[in-house]
């Protein structure tokens, strides 16, 4: 059976030394890039690999990109090939927030054509509560053969996205939490505010109290709901630099609303070029 968006603790448990699963460790912290790889080495799931953010997941920065540009494919493969990586692997990514880091690693991989991957519901919060095995270990690595086969439609342009803000047969949702959406709250990028006509969906409203995904129904009601008509495979999503938004993608395609696409380049992206607009306020909010 393939995992596709979900596996729970239990299901990743009892594949723990499952050789054609491999696991990958996500930690990040924006505000302290080197945070994640500490966590890693201090305890991680048994095999895990760490992957990140800046240096695995992302390609360098310029001036025309936003903060986490796509990686290259062929660089990517060669490093999921190092990482045991194959056509008949099933990945399971993880972290410690919510799965607002490890989404990226989901999103990457669906993007270069494998399918067989899925977030760890919970993460290593729920992991580690239950008592299940951590180590500091590093992980003894087989080498595979992973062949990246980009799919460019699942992801969107700038110019692609300004189209669709001002058509109101698509959406675009904005994943950011919403005082960075209305702007009154700025603490990674030089300019506050969002795109207009775009909407304001955090990706934590996919979320229970427990920080697992809601049950699949609520998600597609609530997703039904804030579409309004709008067909999946004309949602675009966008945050702040093409992350957190993935949680949002995930949670759609996870409610059996399939065929949204990503805003890569996402608000730091957009506010690189002066001539696109910026809206501040509370246009666009969804939550209550």
């Amino acid at each position: 059976m393939k995992h596709t968006t979900l596996v729970s603790t239990e299901q990743l448990a009892e594949h723990l030394t499952d050789p054609d699963w491999v696991v990958f460790d996500c930690r990040f912290t924006l505000t302290d890039p080197g945070a994640g790889r500490r966590a890693y080495a201090h305890g991680h799931i048994p095999g895990a690999r760490y992957a990140h953010l800046d240096e695995d997941l992302s390609s360098p920065v310029t001036a025309k990109t936003g903060r986490h540009p796509l990686p290259d494919p062929d660089a990517l493969a060669e490093k999921l090939s190092a990482w045991g990586v194959g056509p008949g692997t099933q990945v399971v990514v993880y972290d410690d927030s919510f799965g607002a880091m490890a989404v990226r690693l989901w999103w990457l991989l669906r993007w270069l054509g494998h399918e067989a991957v899925a977030l760890l519901d919970g993460g290593y919060p729920k992991w580690n509560k239950e008592k299940r095995p951590l180590t500091d270990a590093l992980p003894d690595i087989r080498p595979a053969a992973f062949h990246a086969l980009p799919h460019r439609a699942l992801w969107a342009d700038a110019a692609q996205v300004d189209a669709a803000r001002r058509d109101a047969h698509w959406k675009v949702l904005d994943a950011r939490p919403e005082m960075r959406f209305t702007g009154d709250v700025e603490p990674l990028d030089p300019v506050a505010g969002h795109i207009p006509g775009t909407f304001n969906w955090p990706f934590e409203e996919n979320l229970d109290l427990g920080g697992t995904y809601l049950p699949a129904e609520e998600l597609r009601e609530a997703y039904l709901r804030i579409l309004d008509g709008v067909p999946p495979n004309r949602v675009i999503h966008s945050c702040g630099s093409g992350v957190t938004a993935c949680h949002n993608v995930l949670a759609m395609e996870h409610a059996g609303l399939a065929g949204s696409v990503l805003y890569a380049g996402s608000w730091s992206e957009w506010i690189t070029d002066p001539s696109r607009p910026v809206e501040t306020g509370e246009q666009g909010l969804l939550c209550e």
